[in-house]
């Protein structure tokens, strides 16, 4: 009697879970994937947050450095840089903060945004999130501002 794919499949599933204790595919526990859903801590969310308001270059590129360091050594993988809702008033509804290049760059509705960024920019508008990674693999991953990360392994975001 032929076998469907879904029920293969869970042959395959359970055949994977008995030799090894756990499931190889999709499993939490892969260090890249744990990483990267670990969540955001306190002075991470400061740092983004002085990256929009810090004048100093020299102070800024610094802080960039540190926000670098953080994702490298905390999360596995850096950031191109991130897009946040702004708090300056109209015009601005929006920033791009870029971690490679330290620009910090506001923009009005009407205003373009360059990809991979303007990806993300309806995300960073959405009151739920504190801001929204971008990475030059083309992933965005919104941030809630309890640190939380939403990740989605097929390179986008729900919105």
């Amino acid at each position: 009697m032929p076998m469907d794919f879904f029920s293969r499949r869970r042959v395959e599933k359970r055949h994977d879970q008995s030799t090894t204790g756990l499931r190889r595919s999709g499993d939490l526990r892969s260090t890249p994937l744990r990483r990267a859903r670990k969540p955001r801590h306190s002075g991470l969310f400061a740092a983004v947050s002085r990256l929009d308001t810090e004048i100093d270059p020299a102070a800024r590129a610094e802080l960039a450095r540190w926000v670098r360091e953080q994702y490298e050594t905390e999360y596995g993988d850096i950031p191109l840089g991130f897009m946040a809702r702004c708090y300056l008033g109209p015009p601005y509804v929006d920033h791009r903060l870029d971690l490679l290049h330290d620009i910090v760059e506001h923009f009005a509705p009407a205003d373009g945004v360059p990809e991979p960024f303007a990806q993300a920019r309806m995300l960073a508008r959405n009151d739920a999130y504190a801001f929204v990674e971008v990475y030059a693999s083309g992933e965005i991953r919104p941030v809630f501002a309890d640190g939380t990360v939403v990740s989605d392994s097929g390179g986008s975001a729900p919105v």
